[in-house]
């Protein structure tokens, strides 16, 4: 039986963090060993809200190259490639924005929660909101359908998200009487919530994140200064882990359930500190990193990294070039 086409994509912010690898390449690296897998470098989508400065561009998707294949992602079982060097994916954006309607787009929930992260004031962030913003729905459409993705792996809360990509395809099929874009289904994946070391989503915009390449010695600096139950201030106060609203949560993630019980037993009994108690933690987190950042270290070779990109674009390219042909020629469109 013929594997399914799975289509996933990342932006490149820099250096990824730990909330990365458990809510995204933990399951991209799973995933390539079930589907032909299509993992791309979204540089594109990166402009759609930081477009003013663009100096760290081409080092950032460098950077996310190397945690992607230190991660799990093997080139040779996953085309991986960066967005923007498939023209063929631009083009199918303008030629689907013809057959999409504006109310489709305004009411997109992907393009709603973009608008969000312009500003806090509702009001504010819609007068931020460019073109290129405003079609972000479209060309995330555009990098499903032009590798004929079948699939799309998302969390429970994303599934909407991919309703647009679908109505799009349905009626391009329609008008066209075709039958060349298949209706991509949401692949559901567990997603971990992992907070930042504050409390809040963990970012690296709010400077709250734990970076996969970060080294032991940062990593547990940054533990050391997650918030813990506010009531218990002494070693000698008893605590309470469900009122440990992000040392426990990272406890839940990364220890094994002999772990967690003793947690809770010494918390509640006044047994640990919370010094010693995130020290314990830093040691999980850095022992589940360890093969990670020493496979990071050996990436050090920009011209490597930038060879495996070539291949995965010339790959990805022979499936879009051969997608934007079917396109044209539905469309009437000739190939000069």
């Amino acid at each position: 039986m013929p594997k399914k086409r799975l289509l996933s994509g990342i932006r490149p912010t820099g250096s990824l963090h730990i909330g990365h690898y458990l809510g995204v390449l933990n399951n991209w690296a799973k995933l390539q060993n079930e589907h032909e897998c299509f993992y791309f470098i979204a540089d594109w989508h990166t402009l759609t809200t930081k477009y003013k400065d663009t100096s760290e561009l081409q080092e950032d998707i460098l950077e996310v190259a190397k945690d992607l294949i230190s991660s799990g992602i093997d080139p040779n079982k996953a085309t991986l490639y960066v967005q923007s060097a498939i023209p063929e994916v631009a083009e199918l954006h303008l030629l689907l924005s013809m057959v999409t309607y504006q109310n489709w787009v305004e009411r997109d929930p992907t393009l709603k929660d973009m608008v969000r992260l312009l500003a806090e004031d509702a009001e504010k962030a819609k007068e931020e909101v460019t073109y290129g913003l405003l079609g972000y729905p479209v060309l995330m459409t555009s990098d499903i359908l032009s590798v004929l993705g079948e699939l799309v792996p998302v969390g429970r809360d994303q599934v909407a998200h991919l309703e647009l990509t679908r109505d799009i395809a349905r009626r391009f099929n329609y008008i066209y009487k075709t039958n060349l874009f298949p209706e991509p289904k949401p692949l559901l994946t567990e997603t971990p919530s992992v907070p930042g070391i504050d409390g809040r989503k963990m970012s690296k915009s709010l400077n709250n994140d734990i970076k996969i390449i970060d080294s032991e010695k940062v990593t547990k600096e940054k533990v050391l200064k997650m918030i813990t139950d506010p009531k218990k201030i002494k070693r000698s106060d008893a605590g309470n882990p469900d009122d440990c609203q992000v040392a426990y949560k990272h406890y839940e993630i990364f220890a094994d359930k002999k772990t967690l019980e003793l947690v809770r037993e010494e918390c509640k009994g006044a047994k640990i500190g919370c010094v010693d108690c995130k020290t314990r933690l830093s040691e999980l987190i850095n022992n589940s990193f360890t093969n990670i950042r020493k496979k990071r270290e050996t990436l050090k070779n920009d011209k490597e990294i930038l060879e495996i990109l070539d291949i995965g674009n010339k790959k990805a390219r022979q499936v879009t070039k051969h997608t934007l042909e079917k396109v044209r020629e539905a469309m009437k469109l000739k190939s000069w």
